[in-house]
């Protein structure tokens, strides 16, 4: 007996649930309806993500907080995960589908105040995406698209990892050197700001 049509399988991506798609192009490109949703689902991900990271850069440019290689970084970020939403974009239209235009949300990031909160929201972030680029790898795989499980994993995933890791080290230095996440600044964030070496490109 056929399987029912439309019948999708269970995942935690963000999959564009209005996504339409192109007449004749899917079929011509051999493009897995469910691996386009998800591929449309996340660029609006990533939209996401790089608006909070600009929303966090701006907020270590105030004068309050005045932490310029900080907020070097956040705009540095803030550029990688436009450039990954464009990557996704490009992928799509090259496999023959599109992407939905979405309204991002404004974030709620005006509550931090601190690095520690702001690398925290930055990892939690990375996980999520880390998370969701591999259950797309896995996606691919069982829909019989090898192609965007490679290009998935070798063009965002793997950086994304090492993305993981350098600010998992930030956030250990920041601990160690006194920061915290009580909603004040301190000395500790002065020192990461002016020696850690990861924030010396960024600016």
């Amino acid at each position: 007996m056929a399987e029912p049509k439309g019948k999708r399988l269970k995942t935690c991506l963000p999959s564009c649930n209005s996504h339409r798609p192109l007449p004749g192009a899917r079929v011509k490109q051999n493009y897995p309806l469910e691996v386009e949703e998800s591929v449309c689902g996340l660029i609006t991900f990533f939209y996401e993500v790089s608006y909070r990271f600009r929303a966090l850069a701006e907020i270590f440019e105030q004068d309050d907080v005045a932490l310029p290689r900080v907020a070097g970084y956040f705009h540095k970020i803030t550029e990688e995960e436009e450039q990954n939403a464009q990557t996704l974009l490009d992928y799509q239209a090259d496999r023959g589908g599109h992407y939905c235009p979405k309204d991002i949300q404004k974030p709620h990031t005006l509550m931090v105040r601190n690095l520690l909160q702001a690398l925290e929201i930055a990892l939690d972030q990375w996980k999520k995406a880390a998370s969701f680029l591999e259950e797309l790898c896995t996606l691919s795989k069982t829909q019989e698209d090898p192609h965007t499980a490679s290009f998935i994993r070798k063009r965002l995933l793997v950086p994304k990892v090492q993305q993981i890791k350098v600010t998992g080290d930030l956030l250990t230095n920041a601990k160690r050197l006194g920061c915290t996440d009580g909603g004040e600044s301190s000395f500790g964030e002065y020192l990461i700001d002016h020696l850690q070496e990861e924030l010396r490109t960024a600016v």
